[in-house]
């Protein structure tokens, strides 16, 4: 086998693939009460009287009583990096279906970014684009305060951009390396400084860094990608341990391979191979990645659950 590679953005026989992701390795309470049908009810001054078949009864106003109005919970504000497509697209989606306000970041996709927009406003959330390059610090300062001016605040932040430059170790270019890195690791660094600043003004918040399971086995042809995601591994439990006392967890997802428009694509013989390495002999697909995304950024029982790297990948890596 032509070295199938890993994880969030990874391709297969060393292809590199920019900011898209291929085969992935690898987020009113009302109360009533029903009168019977053949009723007739009117108000008369301080009682109100229903009569059913010559019975009548009077049921006295209460002049003291307050229904209160549930309390509005604001929708979470999401911030998803790399959202165009694959996963990224999949966990927006995920987070625009539960109601949330989601920030769709991309790097050249614009026209896919807009219609994860729409797909969003269709399932029920809000959503606004935002091109930008995490790499860069100028432009994910711009990303956290267009969050900011729309909706007040930046609830959830999932680190999901990411680009594959694969190559062995003894061809690899020093700028195949860098490009990797910046992206896939300093990016992530530069999101989370961002987002923790104006979570910690709540004392709350949630981190969901998209690792690779490369970044705990390693991959042959990848050894940028792996060290990008080894390195989001240690960060994210670092992060935990900084930021707990304000409140805000961070946890990595470590996806296998998940299903793409390229692993459709793959020869037969190929995807034998690959499958036979997967316990349960199938593709991950990406909404089973987004839930689990879901489940630490939204699910009040994952409150407790911080510093940890959580695989999704059919068991590959036991």
């Amino acid at each position: 086998m032509a070295a199938a590679a890993f994880a969030g953005s990874a391709a297969v026989g060393f292809k590199s693939s920019a900011c898209d992701r291929r085969v992935s390795f690898l987020g009113r309470h009302t109360s009533s009460v029903q009168l019977p049908r053949c009723f007739n009810y009117s108000q008369c001054g301080s009682k109100l009287s229903f009569s059913s078949s010559g019975v009548k009864t009077h049921v006295a106003t209460l002049d003291q009583a307050s229904v209160e109005a549930p309390p509005q919970v604001e929708a979470p504000v999401v911030i998803v990096t790399g959202a165009s497509r694959g996963i990224g697209k999949a966990v927006a989606l995920t987070f625009g279906k539960a109601g949330c306000k989601v920030l769709v970041n991309y790097a050249r996709s614009s026209k896919e970014a807009e219609e994860v927009c729409k797909q969003i406003e269709t399932l029920g959330g809000q959503a606004l684009t935002f091109g930008g390059d995490v790499s860069k610090e100028e432009d994910v300062a711009s990303m956290i305060k267009t969050a900011v001016d729309a909706w007040g605040t930046v609830d959830v932040l999932v680190n999901n951009a990411g680009i594959t430059r694969d190559g062995l170790l003894m061809r690899m270019k020093q700028s195949q390396w860098q490009e990797v890195i910046d992206l896939n690791l300093t990016g992530v660094f530069l999101c989370t400084q961002a987002a923790a600043k104006v979570m910690m003004k709540k004392r709350k918040g949630r981190i969901v860094n998209i690792a690779s399971v490369v970044g705990v086995v390693g991959n042959v042809g990848q050894a940028n990608y792996s060290a990008a995601k080894g390195g989001v591994i240690a960060f994210t439990k670092t992060v935990a341990k900084e930021y707990s006392s304000r409140g805000i967890t961070a946890n990595a997802i470590a996806p296998g391979f998940i299903a793409s428009d390229m692993t459709a694509t793959l020869g037969a013989d190929i995807e034998k191979k690959i499958l036979e390495t997967i316990p349960l002999g199938r593709y991950g697909e990406p909404e089973e990645v987004a839930g689990l995304v879901e489940y630490l950024a939204l699910h009040p029982s994952s409150k407790y659950i911080t510093g940890q790297v959580l695989n999704i990948d059919g068991g590959m890596v036991m």
